[in-house]
């Protein structure tokens, strides 16, 4: 038995879906020119990476569709309801950000309308660059819209640290910026909008902890979907044991626990390998308490070890309470982690501290 290999991202744009995509415009607008599109848009496409291939096939629908902005978003318009609700959608707003510059407006409105195909985040991000008063403005009316993909956009479109686009160097520098529009979606029913609150929350998180801080104090942190989004967007400072986002989150006392065991079980593997890290713990309050319970791994480096720390549970556990845990995972590379030979500890963290250490050891 053989695996089937998995295409390739950029084959969401392949030679299939560009021509279907001239099918649509051409029955859209009589103004579309077929066969220049295509020419542009399949040129040199084997070597072209995702996002080349996107902004290829956006710059081809411009050049084949000769139009006034206004009269190329109706079709476009047009467009975005045929092309169901994938990455693909993504040329859209993409298309805005290129060639409606000009009107900020008219762009805004379309990216709007845009966002309930697909997502318009990084369509916006140009126009929060250049004029990020106005915008920010209008996004913070979009809070309010009717849509939960409109109001996630509102949050999403204006992180400061969105990834796979530019980093939004005035957000970043002053997060007051978009605090009314993460104010306002607080308590907003969708999970959709309430984790991208708690993703910019986390992006602020990076440059203005103590900031951040102090606001989140202020929230009502016995409403539900208010206590969800804080737990989430602080999951950095949680991670890094900050005990006032320790404290937001419920765990304000150090741990009062008994660790029966904790340990990495094989102790010794090869890349590729999945290691097992089991947890047996009892509470020894007299009364209820709040853990935040995570391991971090110290990954060998040639330079030194560098300590990364992962989410494992959090709970409200009685008095003489046991809680078993168990977390699995692969140890193998990524473009973004090499693994190299050594021991590698791994450490218990509870409200901040570590309260056991085991590990394992890589070999070649």
């Amino acid at each position: 038995m053989t695996d089937t290999a998995q295409p390739a991202l950029k084959d969401i744009f392949d030679r299939a879906r560009i021509e279907a995509i001239a099918a649509h415009l051409a029955d859209l607008s009589p103004a579309f020119d077929r066969a220049r599109f295509l020419e542009a848009a399949l040129r040199d496409l084997d070597g072209l990476a995702l996002m080349a291939r996107l902004g290829q096939v956006s710059e081809a629908i411009h050049l084949a569709l000769d139009l006034p902005v206004d009269r190329a978003l109706d079709v476009l318009r047009g467009l975005a309801p045929r092309m169901g609700s994938g990455f693909a959608t993504l040329i859209l707003p993409d298309w805005v950000a290129r060639f409606a510059a000009d009107d900020t407006d008219r762009a805004l409105d379309a990216l709007a309308f845009f966002t309930r195909f697909g997502s318009s985040e990084f369509g916006i991000r140009p126009f929060i660059r250049r004029e990020p008063a106005h915008v920010l403005a209008v996004m913070t009316g979009w809070a309010a819209d009717a849509s939960d993909h409109v109001r996630r956009l509102a949050s999403e479109g204006a992180r400061p640290r969105l990834p796979w686009s530019f980093r939004l160097e005035a957000v970043m520098a002053d997060p007051a910026l978009t605090w009314p529009i993460l104010d306002r979606l607080k308590t907003d029913p969708a999970i959709y909008v309430r984790r991208s609150v708690a993703n910019h929350l986390n992006d602020i998180s990076k440059d203005h902890p103590d900031w951040l801080l102090d606001r989140l104090a202020g929230w009502d942190r016995d409403h539900p979907h208010i206590a969800w989004i804080i737990r989430h967007g602080l999951r950095s400072r949680i991670k890094a044991g900050d005990p006032r986002a320790l404290t937001l989150v419920g765990a304000d006392r150090p741990a009062d626990v008994r660790i029966a065991a904790a340990a990495v079980t094989p102790a010794r593997i090869r890349p590729g390998d999945r290691i097992t890290l089991a947890v047996d713990l009892v509470s020894t309050a007299p009364t209820s308490q709040r853990l935040v319970i995570d391991y971090a791994i110290g990954y060998v480096r040639p330079t030194g070890i560098s300590r990364k720390v992962f989410k494992l549970r959090t709970v409200d556990l009685a008095p003489g309470e046991r809680l078993q845990l168990s977390r699995s995972q692969v140890i193998r590379d990524f473009s973004t982690r090499r693994h190299h030979p050594g021991h590698h500890a791994v450490e218990l963290l509870v409200n901040g501290a570590v309260l056991a250490t085991t590990g394992f050891d890589l070999v070649g």
